[in-house]
């Protein structure tokens, strides 16, 4: 029957709670301290009990790793730093043996420039048919010798452009080596509805596309407009104000041709039996925008990145919540909600650290869990691994690479298992895995916590396996209730969630307390959340 109809209701993913697999900092079955595809099969009955949906695994595909799998080289293969083929097969059919779905990330306004596209282009030289498949342009006439097409600048700081050896510029928005296709070209297209077909033709239920805004850029490829004295800057959109904010020009991103990529992908996802879906990556400037993503006949859903950027506010936080649902009933769209990933700051640490961070990551993600829609988990949170202060010397991010600052690396490493000491029984080796892990990791292992019943493990599953009495029968409504400025609560169907964003404790509503992210006696003491009916 393939893609249900959207109003139908019905489908997996509209009430999934997924769980992100980073594949280089999960499980490592080789012992070469990086995770791969072997580690990952045999941690799946792990995540069953956990009691998640699905799983999406970060970039697998060939690659020269320069972005650790999201230059991609080969769509169709997989990295031999994470196993083979035949390898990602037998993952895919042990997860369905499991009832767990499987979500691959298809990374589509990129490729590695070790792609054979790319090498082709760079051989073929200016005017080719090769070229036309990624952006490569000219200085502009009249220009001084090395200046760049136009004033854009790349996510990972510095320009936009790299000037190759017979004078033209190619873009990439991203990474020297992560060459921008254009999209304008057919072939584009076709070669990625290929790529969809060959995933999907394994087992495939889903994608996760990167960078989902980014395909198509203004076609006369025209200076960004700034402010005098600001420079130019093609990074994500971090205002989560729902109701006003500065809107700046970006014509690098969210135009409305990238739409006619994804109703085509929707037309072949619904070939396929199974609601087989897809969630875009898509940091757009407001909530309408976002909501433009996911109308009938586009994708299944969108990540709303508001809750992961908002403070630890009850006011912002029920900003998000009316924003986001005011912004996806016009068009029917299934919500989605994360409060971490790859590429932020984990929770815990941005919560304020400590067993304050802890608290506040617990209830955050309690207050989560009881919203409609889905959830995704990123690997790592159930236990209440705090970021990592990893030492320079250790970083591997490009962005840290190109800008000395910041960088990604410290919510990317490995998972600790087992034992007392580093590698924590991620692999079978002795030595510290591709990220270092701290010295004081071993109350955090996954063996340490199932041994606690007070562990944030017990917690994530006991508030799983509560999600999943009400999850799909309590509606999408949402009702906001005036509890104070400090306080957050709603209702939902049978369900009222309360969370004391304050300093203080305040009084509970009527109502069973059935589920409670840290202890409550009579009042909901601060940092705290709690489920009613």
């Amino acid at each position: 029957m393939g893609l249900t109809d959207k109003d139908s209701g019905h489908e997996w993913w509209r009430h999934a709670v997924t769980y992100q697999i980073y594949p280089r900092s999960f499980a490592d079955a080789s012992g070469d301290g990086v995770g791969d595809m072997l580690g990952i099969t045999t941690r799946l009955p792990y995540l069953r009990d956990l009691g998640v949906d699905a799983i999406w695994l970060s970039p697998f595909y060939t690659s020269p790793q320069h972005d650790h799998g999201y230059d991609v080289a080969n769509y169709c293969d997989v990295d031999p730093l994470f196993g083979t083929l035949g390898d990602a097969d037998a993952m895919i059919s042990k997860a369905h043996a499991l009832g767990l779905k499987v979500i691959v990330d298809l990374v589509p306004n990129h490729s590695s420039t070790e792609h054979v596209w790319f090498q082709a282009a760079l051989a073929a030289g200016p005017g080719s048919p090769e070229r036309a498949r990624y952006i490569f342009r000219d200085s502009p006439e009249g220009a001084p010798e090395g200046t760049p097409p136009n004033n854009w600048h790349s996510v990972f700081g510095g320009l936009a452009w790299t000037q190759v050896p017979d004078g033209q510029w190619y873009l990439h928005l991203f990474d020297s080596s992560q060459p921008d296709f254009d999209w304008r070209n057919p072939e584009v297209g076709d070669m990625f509805v290929d790529v969809l077909r060959f995933w999907l033709d394994r087992g495939a239920d889903g994608f996760r596309v990167d960078v989902a805004h980014g395909l198509f850029k203004e076609e006369s490829l025209r200076d960004q407009v700034v402010e005098e004295g600001e420079t130019p800057d093609s990074g994500a959109q971090t205002d989560t104000s729902m109701v006003e904010r500065t809107l700046r020009d970006e014509p690098m991103w969210d135009q409305p041709e990238v739409h006619d990529v994804y109703r085509r992908w929707h037309q072949v996802l619904a070939e396929y039996d199974g609601d087989r879906m897809f969630v875009a990556e898509a940091w757009t400037q407001t909530p309408e925008s976002m909501a433009r993503y996911v109308r009938p006949g586009e994708f299944s859903q969108a990540f709303n990145f508001a809750w992961l950027l908002a403070s630890w506010s009850a006011a912002e936080f029920s900003d998000v919540i009316t924003g986001t649902m005011d912004a996806l009933r016009p068009v029917d769209g299934s919500p989605t909600w994360v409060l971490s990933n790859h590429d932020v700051v984990r929770h815990v640490t941005r919560y304020g650290g400590g067993a304050v961070g802890l608290a506040r990551a617990k209830a955050a993600t309690m207050t989560m869990l009881a919203l409609p829609g889905s959830a995704y988990v990123y690997q790592g949170e159930e236990l209440g691994l705090p970021e990592v202060e990893v030492a320079d010397e250790f970083r591997t991010d490009p962005l840290f690479i190109r800008t000395g600052q910041g960088g990604r690396d410290g919510c990317r490493v490995p998972i600790p298992w087992s034992g007392t000491a580093a590698p924590y029984g991620f692999g079978p080796g002795s030595g510290q895995p591709w990220i270092p892990q701290p010295d004081d990791w071993a109350d955090l292992t996954v063996e340490a916590e199932e041994a606690d019943q007070e562990s944030t493990l017990a917690f994530y599953r006991a508030a799983l396996a509560a999600r999943r009495t009400f999850a799909t029968t309590a509606g999408d409504d949402v009702e906001i209730l005036d509890a104070g400025s400090d306080v957050l609560s709603f209702r939902r169907g049978p369900v009222t969630v309360v969370l004391n964003c304050g300093t203080d404790p305040v009084a509970l509503p009527d109502g069973e307390v059935f589920l409670a992210s840290g202890p409550v006696d009579g009042k909901l003491p601060a940092d705290t959340a709690v489920w009613l009916r």
